[in-house]
């Protein structure tokens, strides 16, 4: 492998389509309710994608610092730890990272503000900080919250309630509460995910001390965490859907039937490895589950 691959695979494009899923589906709702600006979902799109190749880069270097990417994880080789990028090369990506972050949710927020309370930007100024602390903080320092089970509960609020209600008021100036359905149903999904991925790490993961969530619970009742996880969001979003009385919209479940399938196949799976390949139906599906049900709201009557 070169070292630009490397650098291409230190940034995970795979991870990126997931985060991208709440800030569609906050967007394109915005705009069913007769609200939208180019410039700011552009900005709202380029911001969480810095955001996740920000986290994508810091947990690079923090699971390689602490030992848990290794020659017995089973999942693909990572940059630092194949040596092809060292230490200082990824701190410094990791600092730029968190600079171009900086500036792009500053100009969200300024272009977003207008006409919104003094009260509404302080909160957004400290969410941008929390985004960029939390990315970083997953893996790296002495108190790395996805080695102390607390993961998936950042997932979830960073990937779904924050992005999805967080863009939501930018383009209205209101908050509308019901969106704590489709924004759970995206944190949800976003959750399993991780939980996927830890599953298919948790001997490795428990050998190098992260103590991830299925590190805590045991693989047995992850599975059911997991299948918990996947319902739950398909009934938030479902009943989100059927409070707007938008038919058209229903599509946005279609992928729901490759996520119950994925249920089936995560419960009869004994072999860690074979959760791989389900890491990104699961993203995937995430991702259709935003654009078709944004699709629906927007352009079927």
């Amino acid at each position: 492998m070169t070292k630009s691959k490397a650098w291409i695979q230190a940034v995970r494009l795979r991870t990126l389509p997931l985060s991208l899923s709440g800030i569609i589906l906050g967007s394109f709702i915005a705009k069913y309710n007769g609200y939208w600006d180019d410039l700011l979902f552009v900005l709202s799109l380029l911001t969480t994608v810095l955001f996740q190749i920000l986290s994508n880069l810091a947990n690079d270097l923090g699971d390689s610092l602490k030992g848990s990417d290794n020659a017995q994880r089973i999942g693909p080789i990572r940059s630092v730890q194949s040596g092809l990028i060292s230490f200082k090369e990824m701190k410094i990506a990791i600092i730029s990272c968190a600079v171009l972050s900086l500036f792009s949710a500053a100009f969200l927020i300024y272009f977003g503000s207008k006409n919104l309370p003094i009260e509404l930007i302080y909160v957004y100024s400290a969410l941008a900080i929390a985004c960029i602390t939390a990315a970083i903080s997953y893996t790296i320092g002495k108190r790395a919250y996805g080695y102390s089970g607390l993961g998936d509960i950042m997932v979830f609020i960073f990937f779904g309630i924050v992005s999805v209600m967080g863009v939501y008021p930018l383009y209205t100036k209101t908050i509308d509460w019901m969106l704590i359905l489709p924004a759970s149903s995206i944190g949800l999904l976003s959750s399993a995910v991780l939980n996927l991925n830890n599953m298919r790490d948790v001997k490795n993961d428990a050998n190098s001390g992260k103590r991830t969530l299925v590190v805590l619970m045991g693989s047995n009742l992850a599975k059911l965490y997991h299948s918990l996880l996947i319902i739950g969001a398909l009934v938030c979003q479902m009943i989100y859907i059927s409070s707007t009385g938008h038919v058209g919209a229903w599509i946005g479940i279609l992928p729901g039937i490759i996520l119950l399938f994925h249920v089936r196949k995560v419960m009869a799976t004994r072999d860690p490895k074979e959760y791989d390949p389900e890491l990104k139906k699961v993203a995937l599906s995430t991702f259709g589950i935003s654009v078709l049900t944004s699709i629906g709201l927007i352009f079927i009557k």
